[in-house]
């Protein structure tokens, strides 16, 4: 019986499983696949971030396979991670690297929710500190003369000033702009129902300027998708064939535009909402409500306006009290 146990015990330490190498870890290409799909799928990010995503992170996995370094994100030390940042350090922006480290960070977050990594090892490495840039505004007499100074003479006139106005009306993004459908607008209420980032649906009104705006322009949608035979299009913005504008495309009217009314400066669909949320707090709008409308996740966020309105009453002031700008003494 005692040799029978020995010959047991010997046969189970040969059978034994061995304890993986390094090789036999984790593949940083099929962990990187995997996490995409998760924000594709679970977090629901658009394409553009994904792509962002996928280039950060394959920029790494090549810079690991060029200086022979492990494979395995669980391998991957600190040290792998400020080599890389430093390789890239030449070529490319503060924001940039600082995107770079956030994508890693992550990934890693992934992975250790997962039981894949036990640890984040991209918190270890320091970002870089970034300004922060005040938002850029549209004065509002330009705004008007971008909104009102273009021809109204033709369908797709009536469509940029229509997307203009509620650019500006409503403080939308240029994705939600030309992601918007016609049954997302309610013009009895005058509000648009919108799909932010984080997939955040939020409701916007928006004024009795841009409800004219936008009936003119669904009447020549009309004609034009009668035209080009495509009756059952859902989006409100359409381009000359009859699909859905893009956010490229958004951005050359609002320049044929600026060139038509000789604006004379560089201006953004993105400006125009600046500009929504800088003139409803110079208008005296509370700041908690420009932040629902604005769709912000954070009240910080909204606040960076503040700093907009302040330095236009401080412009104001050095232009109308006496006592901004004393008399040069003779």
């Amino acid at each position: 019986m005692t040799e029978t146990l020995r010959r047991l015990r010997r046969r189970r330490a040969v059978v034994k499983p061995a304890t993986p190498s390094a090789s036999e870890g984790l593949s940083f290409s099929a962990e990187l696949a995997a996490f995409l799909t998760y924000l594709e799928h679970e977090r629901r990010m658009s394409p553009r971030t994904l792509r962002a995503y996928r280039s950060d992170l394959e920029s790494l996995l090549e810079h690991l396979s060029r200086a022979g370094a492990p494979l395995d994100p669980t391998a991957l030390t600190a040290d792998h991670l400020r080599a890389y940042l430093a390789e890239i350090h030449p070529r490319t922006a503060a924001r940039t690297r600082a995107r770079r480290i956030s994508a890693i960070r992550s990934f890693y977050r992934f992975l250790v929710r997962r039981g894949r990594a036990p640890k984040n090892t991209g918190e270890l490495v320091r970002a870089p500190k970034l300004p922060k840039p005040l938002p850029r505004a549209v004065g509002v007499d330009d705004v008007f003369r971008l909104v009102e100074g273009g021809p109204q003479d033709g369908g797709l006139t009536l469509r940029d000033t229509a997307m203009l106005e509620l650019l500006y009306g409503a403080g939308l993004r240029a994705a939600e702009l030309v992601s918007l459908d016609l049954e997302r607008v309610d013009r009895q209420r005058r509000t648009v129902r919108v799909v932010g980032k984080g997939n955040k649906e939020r409701l916007v009104p928006f004024g009795e300027k841009a409800l004219l705006a936008l009936d003119r322009w669904l009447i020549a949608r009309r004609a034009l998708l009668a035209e080009v035979g495509k009756p059952g299009e859902a989006a409100v913005f359409l381009n000359a064939k009859g699909g859905r504008l893009s956010t490229r495309s958004l951005a050359r009217r609002l320049n044929a535009r600026r060139d038509a009314v000789d604006l004379g400066r560089r201006v953004t669909p993105h400006m125009l909402r600046h500009s929504f949320a800088t003139h409803l707090l110079d208008g005296g709008a509370d700041l908690r409500a420009i932040q629902t409308m604005l769709g912000h996740a954070s009240l910080s966020t909204t606040q960076r306006y503040t700093a907009v309105s302040i330095e236009h009453l401080r412009d104001v002031y050095d232009h109308a009290h006496p006592l901004a700008d004393p008399p040069e003494e003779s």
